[in-house]
Formats: C-alpha cells, sequence, structure tokens
C-alpha cells in the first residue's frame, strides 16, 4: 500500500493506493474515529454496485457498523438537484445522525453526489471517498463536491473534505476500455500542468497502462495524486494555483454541456479540452510543439482531439459564458507554456476563443 498526505493542518488527510483496499475498509474507519454507533450511508451507482456494493457492506457489518446503501443511475445525468434530494431523502429514513458518515463507492459522478450530500445533510457530515475508476484519482481528492444545473456543470456545489481517500486498484480491472482511456486523461493532465518527466513516463508506458499493468497503475496512480495532493495542500480553496488542475476543463465543460452530459465522458471532454488550450496557447505566440505534442500523447491513448463535427461554436460560446471561470468580461484559461508547465491567463478574448473552437471542429 502506497499512502499520500493532503496536508491542510488539523483538516490534513491520507489517501491511500494499493490492492485489496476494500478488505480493509472496516480497520480503516475504526482507525479514522468512524464510531459504530451512528449509521453508515454507502452510495454507488448502476455500474459499480453490482461488483462491489455488497462485499464493503458485509465487510462494514462484520466489523460493527450499521450499513445504508442507495445506487444511483451510472453517468453524469445523476450529478442533479433531483437525486440530491432522493439522497438526503434515503438518509433520512436510514436514521443518519450528525455523526454518521457518507461514503461515495464509484466514480467521479458518484464521489461528487455522495460528497455534496455529505456537504449539505444537517450542514455536514464526515465522508469517505472510495473511487473505483481512474478518472476518480483527481476527483476524489481536494474536496470538491457538486452537482450540475442545465446551464453549467458543478455550479452547485461547495468544498468538504473526505476523512480519507481509499483507492483498491483491483476495483480498476473490471473498467470497461472507454473508461480507462478516459482516466488515463487526466492522470496525463498532471503532468501536462506540472511534470514533464511524468508526461514521458506515461507515454512511454501507454500499452501497460490501457493493458491495466498493476504496478504501472498504482506507479501511475500515485504520481497523479501526488500533484494533486501538493495543490490542494497550498491552494484548498482556489484562490490561486489550484486553477492550473483546470487545464482543458473550461473548454471540456462546455463541450459535455452542449453534448447533454451524454454523448462524451468527461475525460474525454476534457482530452479534446487539452488540445484545445495548447492550440490557445500557439494562438498567443507560444511554441507549436505544446500543440503538436499534446495531441500526439492523447491519440496514443486513443482518446479524441476534436470537437465533435456537430457542436456549434455558438452554442459552445454560451455555455462558457456560465462558467465559474467567467469574470468581468474576460475568459479565464489555463495555457500550456510548454510540456510540464501552465499560466493562469485570465485576459482570454471571446474572438480568440471562437479561433480555437473553428480550428478545433472536425472528425479527426
Amino acid at each position: 500500500m502506497k499512502q499520500l498526505t493532503v496536508d491542510l493542518g488539523e483538516r490534513s488527510y491520507p489517501i491511500y493506493i494499493g490492492p485489496g483496499l476494500l478488505q480493509q475498509a472496516a480497520s480503516l474507519f475504526r482507525q479514522h474515529g468512524i464510531g459504530v454507533k451512528s449509521p453508515i450511508l454507502v452510495v454507488s451507482d448502476t455500474g459499480v454496485a453490482p461488483h462491489y456494493l455488497e462485499p464493503l457492506r458485509r465487510q462494514l457489518e462484520e466489523g460493527g457498523y450499521k450499513v445504508a446503501t442507495a445506487v444511483v443511475p451510472n453517468g453524469e445525468k445523476s450529478k442533479s438537484l433531483e437525486q440530491l434530494g432522493e439522497l438526503i431523502g434515503v438518509a433520512l429514513e436510514a436514521g443518519l445522525d450528525r455523526s454518521s458518515t457518507v461514503v461515495a463507492l464509484g466514480g467521479g459522478v458518484v464521489g461528487d453526489l455522495a460528497g455534496f450530500v455529505a456537504a449539505s445533510y444537517m450542514r455536514g457530515v464526515r465522508f469517505v471517498q472510495m473511487p473505483t475508476t481512474i478518472l476518480a484519482h483527481d476527483s476524489s481528492v481536494g474536496g470538491k463536491v457538486a452537482v450540475n444545473h442545465p446551464l453549467a456543470k458543478n455550479i452547485i456545489g461547495a468544498f468538504h473534505q473526505p476523512e480519507f481517500v481509499l483507492y483498491d486498484i483491483d476495483t480498476l480491472k473490471s473498467l470497461p476500455i472507454r473508461e480507462v482511456r478516459a482516466g488515463l486523461s487526466e492522470m496525463i493532465k498532471h503532468g501536462l500542468i506540472w511534470d514533464r518527466a511524468f508526461v514521458d513516463w506515461c507515454e512511454a508506458n501507454v500499452d501497460r497502462l490501457l493493458g491495466l499493468d498493476s504496478d504501472a497503475l498504482a506507479y501511475g496512480l500515485y504520481e497523479g495524486c501526488k500533484v494533486k495532493a501538493a495543490v490542494v495542500s497550498e491552494d484548498e480553496r482556489e484562490g490561486g494555483l489550484r486553477a492550473i488542475l483546470n487545464l482543458g476543463h473550461t473548454f471540456g465543460h462546455a463541450f459535455e454541456a452542449v453534448a447533454q452530459y451524454d454523448e462524451l465522458s468527461h475525460g474525454e471532454a476534457i482530452a479534446i479540452g487539452m488540445v484545445c488550450a495548447a492550440k490557445l496557447s500557439v494562438l498567443l505566440g507560444n511554441s507549436e510543439s505544446i500543440y503538436t505534442d499534446t495531441e500526439r500523447i492523447f491519440r496514443k491513448f486513443g482518446l479524441p482531439v476534436r470537437i465533435p463535427a456537430h457542436m456549434g461554436t455558438d452554442a459552445i460560446m454560451e455555455v462558457m459564458m456560465h462558467d465559474k471561470k467567467f469574470k468581468e468580461g474576460s475568459m479565464v484559461f489555463i495555457v500550456p507554456v510548454e510540456i510540464g508547465k501552465v499560466e493562469i491567463n485570465n485576459r482570454i478574448s471571446s474572438g480568440a476563443v471562437r479561433t480555437v473552437l473553428d480550428a478545433m471542429r472536425g472528425e479527426a
């Protein structure tokens, strides 16, 4: 088992990464002071629950815990106010109190949704992240929890840090290849914003990562989480540095919304978004190699690198205007200045964004 720490003073918490960790859940709950008197609510989804919900429930109950469960539909559409209300109802019916804990067993959607349940139920109860996708190595760390609005992604949310993150890499072995590719998109992102050597390692180990080689996954997830933990430890609430984690997200979130959270997965949309950010970098006068290298890497991983042809520029721009990163008439983008280094640019004109969107639309 590998371990990292998100350093937030008295609210610091560990990230555990390794195989077979779900079998240690009850022990880790006790270690972190989660008592057995108050009920626990485990939230999962229809894709994950058939594999891991019952073993986790049984493990916790054998450890003396009272466990309620809730299963939401798989997919981004579950991040809604309606689904939030239903889960609050489940928590009430199960008798959760101020000493209870909400557990997210699933990918980023489940983590965001269950985390917001924990943040809002009785003005905040404890929360544990148990990610089961590669993509969630990003979203499970850092305490951002939210649901979507039809006009904007993650616009209704809070900062609510977990007690700990338990990352059992055995759960990744059941992922379909499309989800594997999408998850690796965020892993590569951590290298693109922080560490050129890690980007090179990802590119050199593409076959091992896509093949779910355990050693490669453990190393890649550890390095990705290490970047996220370092950034969050320095800037918990996105006052400055943490914004760099949004590389590709202003573009990508807009693509997801235009597609009504159906056509593109989050990781696919963010991959296209990162290539768009690289194109924007070149438009601003940086090296053409930033774009060509970024595009090459994502192509190697089988990820999309072009905006779907049917998505109109006007529709994408309209969604971007509702983005949290739209400030005082200018658009804020994370712009790569070289592979492994980015800058926060809050002076991007809508004309420049339109130019990039028009250039990046296609079938490739």
